[in-house]
């Protein structure tokens, strides 16, 4: 079963826990793992920068994969977020919790 898996970093773990809380909240992703604390190294208005910084992972429906990258485009403080996004196959029950949780409630 195919999902999609997305990754970014932010600056620390207060920007991190908002954006996990908010993207679960609005059910753009079944599950957010912090994968901790990171040194990038990068190219930044033409010098090198180094930053400590924290890498969340998204786990995702394809459904709902270009929501979460606007979302995240929208609600990241870098000006340029870094967020690759890539399809991954999960094991069916996993694969089906993730499709189950990023449903949209049914407004009756």
């Amino acid at each position: 079963m195919n999902v999609t898996l997305l990754l970014t970093t932010v600056p620390d773990a207060a920007v991190a826990q908002k954006l996990a809380a908010d993207a679960l909240a609005a059910r753009l992703c079944a599950c957010v793992t912090q994968l901790g604390a990171v040194q990038s190294s990068y190219y930044w208005h033409g010098q090198v920068e180094t930053a400590q910084e924290i890498q969340l992972l998204f786990k995702t429906s394809a459904a709902r994969a270009v929501e979460l990258e606007q979302y995240l485009q929208a609600h990241h403080p870098y000006d340029t977020p870094e967020i690759l996004s890539w399809q991954a196959t999960a094991s069916a029950a996993y694969g089906q919790w993730i499709i189950a949780e990023t449903q949209r409630p049914l407004h009756v």
